[in-house]
């Protein structure tokens, strides 16, 4: 080891039924020599019981397939792996419209999402769906991953026709860009190694994207946010513990807490039990304040130019992930970073309600304040999740719009 810090990427999968998804990732992990040897020996000897000649990769990722087969659930699939460049966490999503809300609990971290198409079919219906909650997330980067190239004959016409096709739905999701790579996940063009079946493609393969795509979505000098998880005793000082969520502090910065709206200044940082001068996200720290302060769990700490926005007025995108509906009216508990309080449910744009996986639009009032950032600003402090207060099921995923006037 030369010393050199290997980051990670956290990247999503999503695809339509039978459009290869779990080929792409079964040979994703084969080439990239993920899979241990009795791993693949598995897939192996399942593949031959099966009357296949050759591996069939996909079967690396289906370990779900009977409970499918069953009509059970499934949920995301969390896959690791590593380069010598770069490790990898892979949220693997399911492909069907009733697992919408997988894919938001897939990429509500990603920093990137793999948007896969059949190339025979190009873009449909839940390829849409899909390029919408990657919009909705502010996911920063998209692949468009036109797989099947081998069976269109690898013609670039028919690959340059889905792209423009996908490229309008793009920016009517309002996606910033994406990256179009043709891929043959069965034969292997493009998924590690370049395609020799088409010279007239010149972009990278996908593993060489994934590589070298710029990872931090959110730089070290946005504002300083930290939540408040634990408030530490020690005789008469106190100390806050939780996890820094963007931008860094400094011993003697200037801060404020909310929703009290208190300031004060960082008299002391540790990390890891260690003194610290500063720290920046996504550590995890304790930070003593000069002076006794009035701080509790919930309470959020912030430095920098741009405060969070303290308001009891919420309106916000959502996406509904339970299967009770959610009313005008409903009492509910919002539950941002480490903060939970009472609300009510008193709009949805254009919707009597939201059913499991509708996408939609929401404005609540809190019955105490909570600072907010937008989430096109912050995806870690403008989100927030709908709490039953009953028996404190998961309801919904909202994404924080400052900019919505109603």
């Amino acid at each position: 080891m030369t010393g050199t810090t290997i980051d990670t990427l956290r990247f999503a999968t999503a695809g339509s039924v039978d459009d290869g998804k779990s080929t792409l990732v079964g040979r994703l992990l084969h080439d990239s020599k993920s899979v241990l040897a009795d791993q693949m020996e598995a897939v192996e000897h399942a593949s031959l019981s099966r009357g296949k000649d050759a591996p069939d990769l996909a079967l690396l990722t289906d370990g779900l397939r009977a409970e499918r087969e069953q009509g059970i659930t499934i949920d995301v699939a969390y896959r690791y792996f590593a380069t010598p460049r770069r490790r990898f966490i892979l949220a693997d999503t399911p492909g069907h419209v009733q697992y919408t809300r997988n894919m938001v609990t897939g990429a509500s971290t990603a920093e990137l999402a793999i948007i896969l198409v059949d190339a025979r079919h190009g873009v449909v219906e839940q390829t849409r769906r899909h390029a919408a909650v990657a919009g909705l997330l502010r996911v920063p980067h998209v692949v468009l991953a036109v797989n099947k190239m081998d069976l269109v004959g690898y013609e670039q016409d028919e690959f340059e026709r889905i792209v423009e096709d996908f490229a309008g739905h793009a920016a009517e999701a309002g996606l910033p860009g994406f990256t179009p790579i043709p891929v043959s996940a069965l034969v292997g063009d493009n998924v590690v190694d370049r395609s020799a079946h088409m010279d007239w493609y010149a972009g990278p393969a996908l593993l060489e994207f994934l590589e070298n795509v710029p990872v931090g979505a959110e730089a070290a000098d946005a504002p300083a946010r930290f939540p408040v998880q634990y408030v530490i005793r020690h005789g008469e000082q106190r100390h806050y513990a939780g996890q820094l969520v963007s931008g860094s502090l400094r011993v003697g910065d200037r801060v404020t807490v909310h929703p009290s709206g208190e300031t004060s200044e960082i008299a002391a940082i540790d990390v890891l039990g260690a003194a610290a001068e500063a720290a920046y996200a996504p550590q995890s720290v304790s930070v003593r304040l000069a002076g006794p302060r009035d701080v509790s769990r919930g309470d959020m700490i912030t430095a920098g130019p741009d405060a969070p926005v303290l308001t009891r007025d919420i309106r916000a995108a959502v996406c509904h992930l339970a299967d009770r509906p959610l009313r005008v009216g409903d009492r509910v508990l919002v539950r941002h970073t480490t903060r939970t309080v009472k609300a009510v449910v008193e709009e949805l744009a254009g919707a009597a309600e939201l059913s499991v996986n509708d996408l939609g639009r929401i404005r609540l009032r809190t019955a105490e304040p909570l600072a907010l950032d937008d989430y096109a600003v912050s995806r870690r402090t403008g989100a927030f999740l709908l709490i039953d207060p009953a028996d404190g099921a998961t309801l919904t995923a909202g994404m924080v719009d400052l900019n919505d006037a109603g």
